[in-house]
């Protein structure tokens, strides 16, 4: 007889990589270490592409920036 509580394992596809991943996970309250991703070098990449600005969040027109400093008010 096999005891369903050890044998628990979260699937997922890493989102860097794509590649499919089977992790067991003894705990339900706890992730895998590198979750979502499948590994430090596939978490690494991501943070690197956010840092690079190749990730973007869409923004309306109107919010895209200040208005450049010649056509803002004066101080007084």
């Amino acid at each position: 007889m096999v005891n369903d509580e050890t044998h628990r394992y979260l699937q997922f596809t890493c989102p860097s990589c794509k590649r499919r991943v089977r992790a067991h996970q003894p705990d339900p309250s706890k992730l895998p270490r590198f979750f979502p991703f499948c590994s430090e070098r596939c978490k690494l990449v991501d943070l690197g592409a956010w840092l690079d600005a190749d990730y973007r969040i869409p923004s309306r027109p109107e919010e895209d920036s200040d208005p450049p400093i010649d056509q803002a008010e004066p101080h007084q």
